[in-house]
């Protein structure tokens, strides 16, 4: 029947209907003869209005014919059959339950025997397929599969449905395949696909279903056993479905799709590119013929999307990217609440999310990607054939964003969506061996986070499990053997069992036969089993392992050319490994070999990674401790490799744990080593190098990005360049595996490159690189800075002068012994109020002053520093933690310091030199704001804070432009942000809340909660001058890492303040309001301005009016100034 025979029939069957009112024994036939003509109509045409009349008009006919009658089971098979239809389209579950009791009624009513009864048979099959499809419930297919092998029983051969039987059977036997991983039942869908097209021979209609049918399900068997003659066969049958369903075919745009799918498959085997451009193309051509409303749609811009994602990843054309995330929010648009398909396009557009959070580092695309994750598992439930799909995607996405935060949460979370993962993968399940090896990995990740043996031994038990899923001849056994053994190593290093260690071995062994010369993981095996017999040495001392690793190591460094962004690891295990042989047999060949190893790293031209560093350092640690000429080499080397580490990290506290491994004593012992070297400047700039990395890295890295940013569309284009290709780098680095070192070296080359391009733009030359001694010497420019320096070798003091070579002060004190000194010191501040610590605190002061600063007093009035001169201090390591400003004698007629000096503390030489170019002009307003928090939530009453803020407004408001309270209710977090936008001189008097676990936290106690350091970094405040910090434990700092200055008048200076008056323990408030009272009579200069250059300076004169006896010591040396 034709269109416009449709269109006849129908008016005819109208006319006859009118004819038929209520009643009439005919209305029932003219019910179902309109019904099926719009039906058809609909199926011609796509006119939803159609379909959905015919259905209302079954009902009807329905009603007229009672049970009894022998044509109701054709009014229920056709109402069921066109309920079946609507859920096709729109996806609504209630019109296929629906369906499915129709089709079991209209079955009840044909018997045994009954000439229609494989026809509901095969009915009722079809849509218990459809419902497991959506719902995943296992028993509609199992039901479904019975349905059918009886349909199939009633078309014997010769039967003219019995191509179709063949087919139904075949295709839920695969269905049930994909579930369960049975192989039978894929190889008998297989068998029944070629009968099936046996009974459609050349020329035969109906062809091209069973070519397209068999093709399927041979994509299917290569899938899970990988024998491309089956994926082969598949496209060629495909291409043949194609050539039967040209152009105005109504099922070509199948053939096109899966032609497609199936020659995606092969590139990814193969990787011909001529493979995936293909179907790219078929894809845009099924793609056509799926226009807006079509039911397949979605299907079809997913798998294009997907096409073009892959292609993305082998050309690297941004353009392919942005086309396939467009194209997944269109197919998920299209399935809204309540679509049957929304869960796979939730997962599918989860999954290019996360595929850009990959590449371009945008958290938010991962955020999204994960809360997709799980909106998609809530449309799993239990019980559904995809929820493990769902629980190991979500997983796999926390476990990424704990990468990124290490946010242990996330790693918690993923480690239970894992397990509920494998409870649905039991013994027997295609996928248990890819569960239990996740779940496994996440546990040894957790074990690594928390160092919880029980984690560990888990993972180690389940990657038994998944090796002996692996047998011999698996071609995945060598990956599991690696993973035991590598577990194993990592018990025996917690717990000291040989017995691991020894099982380890033999693990590797066994792995490095599976990986022959040639195969892509023979230097991962090499380079494991080499370590585990180093380890092994190390306990047993037997020669021969060690003889045997370090000829291991040198196969694995022959597998790794230069370039290779391994190399340096193995050159790392093989130089450890001579080492270790030169200390045992005393051959100097051994010892020149491993430092002959060591100085290739100074030749790298990439972006280093994390092992580089790590390598660099040990390479220095070994020549210093030697006292090697190569040892300065060294620390310069591991500090580059430093800067590139950090250059690639966002500016996020997330990432201070990194950085706070990757710097540990590295600048204070390159310092050491270069004073002894003789190479006083050098020292100064390697110090510098690595000290307070985390806030350099958003001065020297952050803020030039930033300018870039704005320097035009050339710069700004870099910019985003830069950042793209260090996220890509980083992440690569740390997810680093065989399969993805030429990625890495494409990316590095790609990094340095772009690094090279911004050199060479105006301004930018100096990109990236460290400050040179000439430009850090202009800290000195308004009077000397002492940088002290406590290594493991010995501790030195060297002070930088503005016009001349900096000088050498050797202090006769150990590393040790600063380190003792400084814990008595923090453990007396506790103290502080009690009536018996002055007398410590003097003597502490007292040894401060003989053993360290009174050299350097000595050493600048040689150099011609006047009294009366301000200097700076710039301490290392637990120099921090001391306070110098106050050291002296303490007995009649001897010195004390600040009796000769004005100090102040500065935690690098270069925030200082900014600090000094932010000059404010002549004659600019000054907006002073005073902030007084003496209600804080949750904290105890500062009564003194409501006067101290009174006396700054009374000094200061004739002075200064504007003048701003707020106080209790008005000082809240917020509150104090907004002021701080618009005023660039700040008093803040309040709870100081130092939190030495979390840095990061410590914070300013305000009305509605705590100002935290991580707040104050995110800020933009426009040229902030000065601060006054009135709150205890200001200049507190992560007290694992003192070089990093994580404290909150730190904070302050880093977020642009040029000066800033902070204290090193508990204040008194009657204390404060006192100091604060001298100190603002001497910040106004001659010309009645304020003048941020003072402060040192109004800070030393008020507290020598605090030298009464009725003040305690320790409150009339608690301020410190830093800046300038």
């Amino acid at each position: 029947m034709g269109q416009w025979s449709s269109c006849i029939a129908t008016l005819v069957y109208r006319a006859g209907l009118r004819l038929c009112p209520a009643g009439h024994s005919l209305r029932s036939l003219f019910l179902n003869k309109l019904a099926n003509s719009l039906l058809y109509g609909f199926l011609q045409r796509g006119m939803m209005s159609d379909r959905d009349e015919a259905i209302e008009l079954y009902r009807e006919a329905l009603l007229l014919r009672p049970p009894g009658r022998s044509d109701q089971s054709l009014s229920l098979n056709n109402l069921a059959n066109s309920l079946n239809n609507r859920f096709l389209q729109r996806g609504m579950m209630s019109d296929l339950d629906e369906a499915i009791e129709l089709h079991q009624n209209a079955l009840l009513l044909r018997p045994p025997g009954h000439s229609l009864r494989s026809m509901s048979l095969n009915n009722l099959a079809t849509s218990l397929r459809d419902r497991f499809k959506h719902r995943g419930i296992m028993s509609d297919l199992d039901e479904a599969i019975d349905l059918h092998q009886n349909a199939l029983l009633l078309h014997p051969p010769g039967h003219p449905l019995r191509s179709m039987s063949l087919n139904n059977l075949a295709i839920s036997l695969q269905d049930r395949f994909e579930q369960r991983g049975i192989m039978s039942d894929l190889d008998e869908s297989i068998e029944l696909h070629r009968d099936a097209l046996r009974l459609c021979p050349l020329g035969h209609s109906g062809r091209s279903m069973p070519l397209n049918n068999l093709a399927i399900s041979l994509r299917d068997r290569f899938l899970q056993c990988g024998i491309m003659s089956d994926l082969d066969e598949s496209i060629k049958l495909h291409r043949d479905a194609l050539l039967l369903r040209l152009p105005g075919h109504s099922n070509r745009s199948i053939s096109l799709n899966n032609l497609g799918v199936s020659l995606r498959d092969r590139f990814k085997h193969r990787g011909m590119m001529s493979d995936l451009d293909e179907a790219i193309e078929l894809h845009r051509d099924a793609l056509l013929l799926r226009p807006p409303g079509h039911s397949d749609r979605s299907m079809s811009l997913n798998n294009l999307a997907n096409g073009l994602h892959d292609r993305f990843l082998q050309r690297g054309m941004m353009s392919d990217l942005d086309e396939s995330i467009e194209l997944h929010r269109d197919a998920l648009r299209l399935c809204p609440l309540g679509h049957s398909g929304r869960a796979m396009s939730l997962n599918n557009f989860a999954a290019s999310l996360r595929d850009r959070f990959q590449q371009r580092g945008m958290m938010s695309d991962l955020d999204e990607a994960i809360e997709l994750h799980r909106d998609a598992l809530l449309l799993r439930p239990p019980g559904h054939s995809l929820r493990s799909m769902s629980l190991n995607n979500l997983a796999a996405s926390l476990g990424e964003r704990f990468l990124q935060r290490e946010i242990i949460s996330d790693l918690d979370e993923a480690i239970e969506l894992f397990r509920d993962a494998l409870l649905l993968r039991p013994p027997g399940h295609s996928d248990r061996f890819t569960s239990l090896n996740n779940l496994a990995i996440s546990l040894r990740d957790r074990f690594q986070q928390r160092g919880i043996m029980s984690d560990l031994d888990e993972a180690t038990e389940l990657h038994r499990d998944a090796l002996l899923l692996c047998p011999l001849g698996h071609s995945d056994r060598s990956i599991y053997l690696n993973n035991l053994a590598n577990c194993l190593r990592d018990r025996f290093l917690q717990r000291g069992i040989m017995s691991n260690l020894d099982e380890s071995i033999e693990l590797h062994r066994d792995a490095l036969l599976l990986r022959p010369p040639g195969h892509s993981d023979r230097f991962t095996s090499l380079n494991n089993l080499a370590m585990s017999l180093r380890d092994r040495f190390q306990q047993r001392g037997i020669m021969s392992d060690l003889d045997e690793s370090i000829e291991l190591h040198r196969d694995a460094l022959l597998l790794r050319p230069p370039g290779h962004p391994d190399r340096s690891s193995c050159l790392n295990g093989l130089a450890l490994s001579l080492r270790d042989r030169f200390h045992q047999r005393g051959v100097q060949s051994d010892l020149h070999e491993a430092f002959s190893l060591y100085s290739q790293l100074s030749y790298l031209s990439h972006a280093a990674s994390r092992t580089d560093l790590i390598v660099a350092k040990s390479w220095a640690a070994f020549a210093d401790t030697l006292n090697h000429a190569s040892a300065l080499l060294a620390y310069q080397t591991a500090l580059k490799f430093l800067d590139q580490q950090v250059a690639l990290l966002s500016p996020s506290f997330h990432h201070f744990d990194i950085i706070r491994e990757a710097v540990s004593s590295l600048a204070t012992d390159a310092f050491s080593c270069s004073v002894r070297h003789g190479a006083l400047t050098t020292a100064v700039e390697l110090v510098e190098q690595g000290r307070a990395v985390f806030w350099t890295q958003l001065a020297r890295f952050s803020t030039p990005l930033d300018e870039l940013s704005v320097s035009g569309d050339t710069g700004a284009t870099m910019a985003e360049e830069f950042r793209r290709l260090s996220f890509r780098l980083r992440n690569a680095f740390d997810q680093s595996t065989t399969d993805q070192s030429l990625q890495i070296r494409q990316l590095t080359m790609q990094w340095d490159d772009v690094v090279s391009r911004i050199r060479i733009l105006p301004d930018f030359s100096r990109f990236l690189l460290p400050p040179l001694f000439p430009d850090l010497q202009k800290a000195a420019e308004d009077g000397p800075v002492i940088i002290l320096n406590a290594s493991q070798y010995r501790c030195d003091a060297l002070i930088v002068l503005s016009d001349q070579s900096p000088v050498h002060v050797p202090i006769d004190i150990t590393q040790t012994e600063v380190f003792d000194l400084s814990s008595e010191f923090q453990s007396l501040t506790k103290q502080f109020g009690s009536s018996d610590t002055q007398l410590k605190l003097v003597s502490i002061l007292r040894n401060i002053w003989h053993k360290v600063v009174g050299p350097v007093v000595q050493a600048l009035r040689v150099s011609n520093i006047r009294p009366g001169s301000r200097i700076w201090w710039c301490p290392t390591a637990e120099f921090t933690l001391l306070p110098l400003h106050a050291a002296g004698a303490y007995e009649k007629k001897r010195d004390c310091l600040s009796h000769i000096y004005i100090s102040s503390y500065t935690p690098t030489l270069a925030t200082l030199v900014r600090a000094r170019r932010q000059v404010s002009r002549d004659g600019s307003p000054q907006h002073f704001v005073a902030i007084g928090q003496g209600n804080p939530d949750g904290g105890r009453p500062l009564e003194c804070v409501a006067p101290e803020v009174a006396v700054v407004a009374k000094r200061l408001t004739p002075f200064v432009s504007s003048f701003t309270s707020l106080e209790d209710s008005d000082a809240t977090v917020k509150g104090a942000f907004d002021a701080l936008n618009h005023n660039q001189w700040l008093h803040l008097a309040c709870h100081g809340m130092p939190n030495r676990q979390r840095p990061f936290e410590s914070s300013f106690a305000m009305r509605d909660g705590p100002l935290m350091i991580k707040d104050i970094m995110q800020s933009n405040w426009q040229d902030p001058q000065f601060a006054f910090l009135s709150a205890c434990h200001t200049t507190v700092g992560d007290e694992k890492s003192p070089d990093e200055s994580i404290h909150l008048a730190a904070a302050m200076q880093f977020s642009g303040f040029r000066s800033v008056i902070g204290s090193m323990w508990s204040v008194d408030d009657e204390v404060a309001q006192e100091v604060v009272s001298g100190f603002y009579d001497n910040l106004v200069d001659d010309s009645g301005r304020l003048d941020c250059t003072r402060a040192a300076t109004a800070l030393h004169k008020a507290l020598k009016k605090l030298q009464r006896s009725d003040i305690p010591f320790e409150q009339r040396i608690v301020f410190v100034h830093i800046g300038v």
